[in-house]
C-alpha cells in the first residue's frame, strides 16, 4: 500500500469540515502509486480521492497540477476534478502535508491492453494535448535531459541489478543529451501515460489519472512514453501491431510533422532512459516507509537496448 502518512478517522472528520461533500461512509488507503499517500473516500454524496503530497512533489508545482486538471476537465477531458473547500481552495493541509480532494473516476486500468485499447488510449492522449492549449501556467520537465545527469550521478551499484547497466546508462546519457531534438511542437504533456494511469469502461477510455509528472515538453515525447509503456510484451519484444494502432490513432487526432517522425527513435530511447534512471534509483534506494515494491528497472534496460538498434520510426509501426 502506497501510504506514507497515516490519516485517522478523526483527522478525516476535521478535514471534511472544510468541504461540502457530505458525511464519510468509508475510507481506505490505495495500494497503487509510489509518489504520494492516496486514500479512497466514499461519502453520502459520492466517491473521492484524498491525496497527501509527500516530499518528492514540490509544493510550488501543486498549483500547476491542480489547475491543469481543472483546465482539462473544462475542455472535456475525463480526469479527476479538484474539489474546492467552502472558501474556494483546491489545496489544503493535513498532518503537516499539503493535501487535496479530487473526484473519483470509475473504470479499470488494464494490465495487458490489446491493440484496440491502445488505439483508444492514443486518441485520448492526442485529445489531452489539444485540450491543454491555453492553460495559463507552465512547468519545466524536471525529468527531461537536463535532469538525467544529476540522477545518473546519484546512482551507485547499478551493476548489482544487471551486468553492464552502468555502462548502458552512461553511454546512452552522453549520446542522447548531445543529440536531443529541439523546436518540436509542444505544450502540456502528461509525461506518465502508462496503462495504470488510463481507466477503461469497456473498450473506451473512461478517464486519465495521475497528472503529477505533467509538464511542458514536446508532444511526440509523450507519444514515445506511451509507445514504450503500452507496446512491449512481457518477453521484451515490441508489438508492432500495437505500435501501429497507437501511432495511427494519435495521428488521426493530431498529425505528426516530418520533424516529429524523424525524432521519434531518439525520443523513444530518451523516454526509456528516463524511466530506467528513476526505476534504478528507486530500486537501489527504497523508501522504508513505502509498502509498495519499486518497479524492476530491467524492463526498461531491455527496451533501451531494443531502441538502440532502431533506425527509423517505421520500425515502431508508422
Amino acid at each position: 500500500m502506497a501510504v506514507y502518512t497515516e490519516v485517522s478517522f478523526e483527522d478525516l472528520e476535521r478535514l471534511l469540515e472544510q468541504y461540502d461533500i457530505g458525511a464519510p461512509l468509508s475510507f481506505k488507503g490505495i495500494a497503487e502509486g509510489i509518489e504520494n499517500s492516496n486514500f479512497y473516500l466514499q461519502t453520502d454524496r459520492g466517491a473521492f480521492i484524498l491525496t497527501l503530497y509527500e516530499k518528492r512533489v514540490a509544493e510550488e508545482d501543486l498549483p500547476f497540477f491542480l489547475g491543469l486538471m481543472e483546465h482539462l476537465a473544462e475542455r472535456g477531458v475525463h480526469c479527476p476534478l479538484p474539489v474546492k473547500t467552502r472558501d474556494g481552495r483546491s489545496l489544503t493541509t493535513l498532518n503537516r502535508r499539503n493535501a487535496a480532494i479530487v473526484t473519483f473516476l470509475t473504470g479499470i486500468a488494464l494490465r495487458r491492453p490489446d491493440a484496440a485499447h491502445c488505439a483508444s488510449a492514443a486518441t485520448a492522449l492526442a485529445g489531452l494535448h489539444k485540450a491543454g492549449e491555453g492553460f495559463g501556467l507552465s512547468r519545466v520537465n524536471a525529468l527531461g535531459p537536463k535532469g538525467w545527469r544529476p540522477l545518473a550521478e546519484a546512482i551507485y551499484g547499478a551493476d548489482t541489478i544487471e551486468d553492464g547497466l552502468t555502462a548502458l546508462i552512461n553511454t546512452s546519457l552522453e549520446e542522447l543529451v548531445s543529440h536531443w531534438p529541439s523546436g518540436l511542437p509542444g505544450g502540456v504533456i502528461h509525461a506518465d501515460f502508462f496503462p495504470d494511469n488510463v481507466l477503461f469502461v469497456g473498450n473506451l477510455v473512461g478517464g486519465v489519472i495521475d497528472f503529477y509528472f505533467a509538464c511542458n515538453d514536446a508532444f511526440v515525447y509523450d507519444l514515445a512514453i506511451m509507445l514504450n509503456s503500452w507496446c512491449f510484451e512481457l518477453d521484451g519484444s515490441f508489438n508492432i501491431t500495437k505500435g501501429q494502432a497507437v501511432i495511427n490513432a494519435y495521428r488521426q487526432q493530431r498529425p505528426l510533422s516530418e520533424a516529429e517522425i524523424a525524432a521519434l527513435p531518439v525520443l523513444m530511447r530518451g523516454s526509456a532512459l528516463r524511466f530506467l534512471l528513476t526505476r534504478t534509483y528507486d530500486w537501489l534506494n527504497p523508501d522504508p516507509n513505502a509498502l509498495v515494491r519499486p518497479k524492476d528497472p530491467r524492463e526498461y534496460s531491455k527496451k533501451l537496448r531494443f531502441h538502440n538498434k532502431v533506425k527509423h520510426a517505421r520500425e515502431y509501426g508508422l
